[in-house]
């Protein structure tokens, strides 16, 4: 098959999650035999054109005119990226099918297929009402019509959870059939031979602190702030411990001045932007990883640090509610509840087997169920299925357009033979 990913962020740029599951995907479908050809945003000085061990990147500027706003933005982005495939369409001949990538690349999906007549699937990652608890406000309301075109004009569409599964269905009225649930995968290899390294953890705590850790963007739906309101009880229960924040967002300054409100500032340390090696190695000095989120399609950071065997606490929300087993492959704690928070931590703190038992657990469940040669492979029947369905939709207008045209013809023959009555009669 011939596959072509529409993609606003692609490694070395890295936004969000989308990045990462294009990049693995992408791997593991060219491991399969597919020819994968991704059109994405050129950040900085990175190549224009790249072979990623098998797969085409092609990168499109941004900065030929300057945008009003970042609606703007994406909007030029898109007609870069219709200019950009079209190009290699008439080049190296047309795709199978388009694999596109939430709102961003929407315009540049539907022009494509409809200018080349090609099958188009969607990924939704996330939805502006979600991230926003609803809709507030005329750009939000923007996104989300956005977000429901992609999804209209897709042949199938593919969700990382039953959560997200009915959360769009809701949303946007898409028939149920119409919606596919495949999970984000992680690359099983991401710790191999990686091993604590107490030179690095002391950068950022004392032998005897446990770290509790949190890694991922610095937004307010991923609930960071009830994490650090959870502090005071977790230290008045157990002293030494600290929780290290790494990754950058908007709510840095807010969530520093959080910390030193409360008067945990010196329990409480922020990272900046870790490189993927430095977050292998933070993985692997902490003792629980803590994702509290109050919005999470998947949640993907979670996979992580149960593969790198770090006891985790999740919020009971989306996807993290769906991958992690109550006591059995993790915890659990009620979505924006910093009490709860705080038991679900003290509780891995206190009992070194439950611990142990729930990090054994969880990676055996990443290795069975999330690991990317299943995903690529339920991905491609997703291709296969649009494919049919875009045939059978074609061959069944052809059958429609042969009636009306036998119609027509009918219509014409007894117009005339009326006709031909109608003038000998009156002879």
């Amino acid at each position: 098959m011939k596959i072509l990913m529409l993609t606003w962020e692609y490694p070395p740029r890295i936004v969000g999650g989308i990045a990462r599951v294009v990049h693995d995907l992408s791997k593991r479908l060219i491991k399969d035999g597919h020819d994968v050809t991704v059109v994405t945003y050129r950040e900085g000085d990175t190549p224009y054109y790249e072979n990623d061990k098998g797969v085409e990147v092609y990168r499109v500027d941004n900065d030929m005119i300057q945008p009003n706003n970042f609606i703007d933005w994406v909007m030029q982005l898109n007609f870069n990226m219709v200019a950009k495939a079209s190009e290699i369409i008439t080049k190296e001949g047309k795709f199978d099918v388009i694999h596109a990538h939430d709102w961003l690349v929407a315009n540049s999906a539907k022009t494509l297929k409809h200018a080349y007549d090609i099958p188009l699937v969607s990924t939704i990652h996330a939805t502006e009402a979600g991230r926003n608890s609803g809709i507030h406000d005329e750009t939000q309301r923007y996104i989300n019509d956005v977000e429901w075109l992609l999804t209209y004009e897709s042949t199938e569409v593919i969700v990382n959870s039953n959560f997200m599964k009915g959360h769009i269905q809701g949303l946007f009225g898409l028939p149920f059939d119409k919606i596919n649930v495949i999970p984000n995968g992680i690359n099983l290899n991401n710790f191999s031979g990686i091993e604590r390294d107490y030179d690095f953890r002391r950068q950022y705590a004392t032998d005897n602190e446990k770290i509790i850790l949190y890694m991922g963007r610095l937004v307010y739906e991923k609930g960071i702030q009830h994490l650090i309101a959870a502090m005071p009880k977790i230290l008045e229960n157990y002293h030494d411990s600290k929780l290290i924040i790494a990754g950058k967002g908007g709510m840095l300054e807010e969530l520093k001045a959080q910390a030193e409100s409360m008067g945990i500032g010196n329990k409480v340390y922020f990272t900046g932007y870790l490189d993927a090696k430095q977050v292998q190695k933070m993985y692997k000095c902490s003792d629980i990883a803590v994702f509290p989120s109050t919005y999470e399609p998947f949640g993907i950071v979670a996979l992580e640090a149960m593969l790198a065997g770090v006891p985790t606490v999740v919020s009971d929300v989306g996807g993290l509610n769906e991958i992690v087993e109550h006591r059995v492959t993790g915890m659990k704690s009620y979505a924006g509840n910093a009490n709860s928070i705080a038991d679900s931590i003290l509780s891995l703190l206190y009992d070194h087997q439950l611990a142990a038992n729930v990090s054994k657990n969880a990676k055996a469940k990443v290795k069975e169920l999330y690991n990317w040669n299943k995903i690529a492979q339920d991905t491609h029947f997703i291709y296969q299925k649009a494919i049919c369905q875009t045939m059978a939709e074609k061959q069944a207008e052809q059958i429609a357009q042969e009636k009306a045209k036998k119609a027509k013809k009918a219509d014409t023959e007894i117009t005339n033979l009326l006709a031909f009555k109608k003038k000998h009669a009156y002879a």
